[in-house]
């Protein structure tokens, strides 16, 4: 049996920064090829740091096609949320096409959840609240388009690793060699209910020493400092001021009008691909503004509370009645 032609695609997660070996960064997409069947598939690549949608889809996207893969990894979307123009709206657009393009070929996908980076990165709660709407944001599209294309999709945005600092290289920002291999575990696991992940699963430890305990500040003094300065370009002051309308918001006790906002636009964003696989009636698009008002006049009307997704929900914000609301 001829071993699995593996395309990668997508940013410095899949790349592999935070796990290094002699040969350079390695990471989870070539730890998971060596694990889908007797042989190591044929693995290719194509994830450069700080690529964004717009890069997987202009630039990675047809090296991988001429390649015919059978398997396709698309884990993108954290770049995006860390430039001044994010736009949900074009990371649907891009990732649709992306998905729609591999599946085409008759390729199995693979996506993921990611967490938000300004909780990763433990940014004040100002700065991390506006990181982490735009990563439910990106995390939504995600997932609703997982499911209408059928991918493997993994949940990595709200497991205990997220949280457990052994799991990250000295940058916060990447998963270190034990997270890329918790990566690749749980990815064969889902390919294996499916049936398609044979091989012997990677090892959960790591087989390279920890960082010594400077790692982090030569890590700030050398790469990191050159990261920021670029952020503080393009991204700085606009995050300043969603700061600023966030402690406002916070202030007058009306936060709630910024998640209901920002769920609005991925609704929004998403209605033109309902509206094509007919789960939503044509013509019911209406603009984030307007569905935001209207959830707001429905929820004061009706006694509604708002409340933040739980683990297993697709990101957006739900509701419930209020213990004193009218029920019919």
């Amino acid at each position: 049996m001829r071993p699995v032609r593996f395309v990668a695609l997508g940013d410095s997660l899949t790349e592999g920064v935070g796990d290094r070996t002699a040969g350079g960064w390695r990471g989870w997409a070539a730890l998971l090829a060596g694990s889908l069947g007797e042989q190591p598939a044929r693995f290719t690549n194509l994830a450069r740091s700080g690529a964004r949608t717009c890069d997987v889809l202009e630039a990675q996207l047809t090296a991988a096609l001429t390649l015919e893969p059978e398997l396709v990894s698309v884990v993108v979307g954290v770049n995006d949320t860390l430039r001044q123009s994010f736009d949900i709206h074009a990371v649907d657009r891009r990732l649709d096409q992306v998905y729609a393009a591999c599946t085409a070929q008759g390729a199995v996908l693979l996506t993921a959840r990611l967490p938000d980076p300004g909780g990763v990165m433990g940014l004040p709660g100002a700065l991390a609240r506006p990181l982490a709407r735009r990563q439910r944001a990106v995390n939504t599209v995600v997932h609703a388009l997982s499911d209408r294309y059928g991918a493997v999709h993994l949940h990595a945005g709200e497991d205990d690793w997220v949280t457990d600092r052994a799991m990250w290289s000295v940058d916060r920002m990447h998963p270190g060699e034990r997270g890329h291999r918790q990566l690749a575990l749980r990815f064969r696991a889902l390919l294996a209910e499916r049936g398609l992940a044979a091989g012997p699963a990677p090892s959960p430890e790591p087989q390279s020493a920890a960082p010594a305990p400077g790692a982090s500040l030569w890590w700030m003094v050398t790469a990191g400092t050159g990261w920021v300065a670029r952020r503080c370009t393009d991204l700085l002051p606009q995050l300043l001021m969603l700061a600023a309308d966030e402690l406002r918001h916070r202030a007058r006790g009306t936060s709630i009008r910024l998640d209901l906002r920002a769920s609005a636009s991925v609704s929004a964003a998403l209605a033109p691909s309902y509206e094509v696989s007919g789960s939503r009636p044509a013509g019911s698009t209406r603009s984030p503004r307007r569905c935001a008002k209207r959830a707001l006049r429905r929820a004061k009307a009706t006694g509604t509370q708002w409340v933040r997704p739980t683990s297993t929900s697709t990101g957006n914000w739900w509701r419930r009645p209020a213990a004193n609301a009218r029920t019919s």
